[in-house]
């Protein structure tokens, strides 16, 4: 090998491991529209290795007439590079919320060859979708701090009377008299279960293995409500721990889990929960009034296969009093998204007929009593 030759392939090698290291998908398209070749991103993002996406034409990984090909066939005729914001490139191979900036140019080394870079819309919109749902229970902090100080007492004055009133009554009157005990006995309940959102007292944490708290709450679940069901796990077995209260996590989780599975219902004959873990490094995300970026690479899944969450109730999931069931308070996944907020991380939901998917992404435990989710300052624009 001379010494052009052997300085061509080191840039070359050097070439293939930028494009592999950059966290956005990227991937090359032939004239022919075949896919030529892509990053590792690219292979994360449409779930297949590169070989695989070689055999396919990029038609046949987007939607149908989806604005890509469009911009595809642009910068081949025009021979310049063109932009496109928020398009969705969901199919029913990739399902899901695919929200993506386009980047389309072309390659002057590789004639009608074109470069298409994406880029995710769907981690700046958790952040957005996650101070709100933060604001929201903020909000049911207050009111449940205004409850249990004006509700409680006069609901137990309440049930005094009805009590008295019991003993003296006909028998007629008293099922009216056991009405009223009930009615406030389920009030004070319902205010109890809203006073955990007032409750700031710092929570003891440790470092915590996932699995064994996935582990635990499958076991839980399989005992009883999600008996019927049946469940399959993807875990990372090399998952640092994470710092959390213990019984905190197992609360989120089997909330997340009894959500599923009154979601596949009790008739449900094919019903299945899938839990899966995994590393996501590069998941860093700007903290509001701050120059630092938070790191959660851990990711922590709840899937089910029921017929999903109804469309016009997405936006508002984790807001408190929201719901699907019939004698449900809508507290559950508000208390949920502020357990995952105390601990520092963010929860995201994302739905369609047979598939949806709860996604917890968290810090990471660095071994000193501290998360390692802060990085170094983020320089002023």
């Amino acid at each position: 090998m001379t010494r052009a030759q052997a300085i061509s392939a080191i840039v070359n090698t050097a070439a293939d491991a930028m494009l592999h290291a950059l966290p956005h998908p990227v991937i090359m398209v032939s004239p022919d529209g075949k896919i030529a070749d892509a990053n590792v991103a690219a292979e994360q993002f449409f779930d297949a290795s590169t070989s695989l996406l070689r055999r396919h034409s990029l038609r046949e990984l987007v939607p149908f007439g989806s604005p890509l090909l469009t911009l595809v066939d642009q910068v081949r005729h025009r021979g310049a590079a063109v932009n496109e914001y928020k398009v969705d490139l969901a199919t029913p191979r990739n399902p899901g919320e695919r929200l993506v900036d386009l980047y389309v140019g072309p390659l002057p080394e590789y004639p009608e060859h074109v470069i298409v870079m994406l880029q995710e819309r769907t981690i700046a919109d958790k952040m957005d979708r996650q101070l709100t749902h933060r604001g929201a229970a903020r909000s049911v902090i207050a009111l449940a701090a205004m409850l249990a100080h004006e509700i409680k007492n006069p609901l137990s004055g309440i049930r005094g009377a009805a009590q008295l009133l019991e003993q003296s009554a006909a028998d007629d009157d008293r099922p009216l008299t056991k009405l009223i005990c009930d009615e406030t006995d389920r009030i004070v309940k319902l205010v109890d279960r809203m006073e955990v959102f007032a409750d700031e007292r710092p929570i003891d944490r440790e470092p915590v293995n996932i699995h064994v708290i996935l582990d635990h709450v499958k076991r839980l679940a399989q005992s009883g409500f999600a008996r019927h069901i049946k469940f399959a796990e993807e875990y990372d077995p090399s998952l640092p721990p994470v710092l959390a209260n213990r019984d905190q996590l197992v609360q989120v989780f089997l909330n997340l889990l009894k959500n599923a599975a009154e979601a596949i219902g009790e008739g449900a004959s094919d019903g299945e929960i899938q839990l899966t873990t995994a590393f996501r490094p590069g998941v860093r995300l700007s903290v509001p009034g701050s120059k630092t970026r938070v790191s959660l690479p851990l990711e922590f899944c709840v899937k089910d296969n029921g017929p999903g969450v109804p469309e016009d109730l997405m936006p508002h999931l984790f807001d408190p009093f929201v719901t699907t069931k019939q004698s449900g308070s809508g507290l559950g996944l508000a208390l949920v998204a502020k357990i995952v907020g105390d601990h520092g991380g963010i929860i995201e939901c994302e739905s369609q007929p047979g598939r949806t998917v709860f996604r917890v992404l968290m810090p990471i435990y660095s071994g000193d009593g501290n998360v390692t989710n802060i990085a170094s300052p983020v320089p002023n624009p």
